[in-house]
């Protein structure tokens, strides 16, 4: 299946339209499903990163003068190679990653509707005209590329934030320089052959693999980048805040969650059952929208959480490739490690454990990285299972008393990225939707399933203020330049000269 797929068994960087092998060593990239080798991924140095800055910033001069719709033709023909070969996409996708196979679809449909949606930014990146307050003067703004970019995307959507970030740099006219995670290389791969294939000129965008320390840090500290864009942990994303700022460096930044489902006393508890499940256990829990956190009024508490645990018995845990299968492996040992630890603490903090709560690793699941869907019940807000991201399939019940208490123990985190509520009342509908501190607020849905049209991100420690996805994405590769053209044939000055 693999050879069938890749047809390669060592990447190599893709710099000035080329593909050039790295110096040093390689890294295996393990599907977690199996513990089997996909491919060996480089773990380049900070020179293959001078390289790549080097080639975009030659690049990016050219590409920059070509118009913003002639640019986006680039990325309508992505699309549709990204459409032709979906299911070739998908398949490779959970094999890197583990995901099963009808979330590797939606991912790659995801970076399908980005294409063409960046697509269309090329004939609409607006600017605005406005009047200017002197006589024969004329005053608009519009957008500007910022040079050259640097790209730092995660293991769990190695496509979709790919694209969330690299199709707006593109259509605004930068160049980009892109480090994907090691454990999920083999995206950035396929679709730097799509970029080559769509007719993207050489050395506008470039993939150099390896290590955060080595090839990201690298970025960080580039004087040829003028712009990060980080998805990943709160820790790193810190660091390279601090990095960048001492710079003077642009930096957009999307990092964790701690989301919660909240479920009202006249809620549609067969709604919520569906929702809390695909949120809180599809792509395993490693997603920074999962539901880690169930706010349950405690009038329906007990029924919401029989239901749950029947319907976490019928979940089928495996490889991703089989289309029954509805819950993946964990990325690798490490994410295994984190989960199990926060099973001691849930466990020490006084919290009751009602299902789950081990390592699958007999039979079918003994060479994966598979962690039983886990529920928590009788959480308080303030044990650390309760407000720290475990990133895996992890769920706590927290009982509340009223909408205002369910309102404040979602706030009470550190994060702000996503929450979802669960009720009949219009009025509890419009108030959540205003008070709850969070990026995205769903209604009578759960916690995951962003749309590439809307701004993507989150408040606190979720981010910086910027956003992927949607025409927001468009402000983290851009600069506004105002432009005065005064026709008077006079020296006319601003303020000084208004009557």
């Amino acid at each position: 299946m693999v050879e069938t797929l890749l047809q390669v068994k060592k990447l190599a960087n893709y710099i000035g339209g080329e593909w050039i092998e790295a110096k040093g060593e390689t890294t295996p990239v393990i599907n977690p499903a199996t513990g089997e080798t996909v491919v060996e991924v480089p773990l380049s140095d900070a020179s293959s990163v001078d390289d790549a800055v080097k080639a975009a910033k030659k690049a990016q001069k050219e590409w920059a003068l070509v118009p913003a719709p002639m640019r986006a033709e680039v990325l309508y023909r992505v699309g549709s190679i990204m459409k032709e070969r979906k299911e070739r996409l998908s398949q490779l996708l959970t094999m890197e990653n583990g995901k099963v196979i009808e979330e590797a679809r939606g991912e790659v449909q995801e970076g399908i509707d980005m294409a063409f949606y960046m697509a269309g930014e090329g004939r609409r990146m607006f600017g605005q005209t406005t009047p200017a307050e002197l006589k024969d003067k004329f005053a608009m703004s519009v957008r500007a590329p910022i040079g050259v970019v640097g790209l730092i995307t995660p293991w769990n959507f190695p496509i979709a934030i790919a694209t969330w970030k690299s199709f707006p740099a593109i259509v605004a006219g930068n160049g980009v320089v892109w480090k994907p995670a090691t454990e999920t290389p083999i995206m950035a791969f396929e679709l730097a052959k799509i970029f080559e294939e769509a007719g993207l000129p050489k050395g506008v965008v470039n993939v150099v693999f390896g290590s955060g320390s080595a090839v990201g840090n690298a970025m960080v500290n580039h004087d040829g980048i003028r712009v990060i864009s980080f998805t990943g942990s709160n820790d790193t994303g810190r660091k390279i805040a601090a990095q960048c700022g001492q710079q003077l460096k642009k930096v957009s930044l999307e990092m964790g969650g701690k989301n919660a489902v909240i479920v009202m006393d006249d809620a549609d508890l067969t709604l919520a059952v569906e929702g809390i499940l695909w949120s809180a256990f599809g792509t395993s829990g490693q997603r920074c929208t999962a539901c880690s956190r169930v706010i349950v009024h405690e009038k329906v508490k007990d029924e919401l959480e029989n239901r749950l645990l029947e319907e976490m018995k019928k979940l089928s845990i495996g490889n991703g490739l089989d289309e029954s299968i509805k819950v993946g492996p964990i990325i690798n040992k490490a994410g295994i490690d984190k989960i199990k630890k926060y099973m001691e603490i849930g466990k020490e903090e006084g919290a009751e454990l009602l299902a789950g709560g081990y390592v699958m690793d007999d039979g079918e699941h003994k060479q994966g990285n598979y962690f039983a869907p886990t529920l928590f019940s009788n959480v308080k807000p303030d044990m650390r299972i309760a407000y720290e991201e475990i990133f895996g399939p992890v769920v706590s019940l927290i009982p509340v008393k009223s909408f205002e208490e369910a309102v404040e123990v979602n706030n009470s985190v550190e994060y702000g990225l996503s929450s979802s509520i669960f009720t009949s009342d219009v009025n509890q509908v419009f108030k959540a939707q205003r008070d709850l501190d969070t990026g995205i607020v769903y209604v009578n849905a759960g916690t995951t399933g962003a749309e590439i049209h809307l701004p993507f991100g989150g408040t606190k420690g979720t981010g910086n203020g910027h956003r992927d996805s949607g025409v927001q994405a468009l402000d983290v590769f851009t600069e506004w330049k105002a432009v005065y053209v005064d026709y008077s044939g006079k020296l006319q000055r601003a303020q000084i000269d208004v009557e």
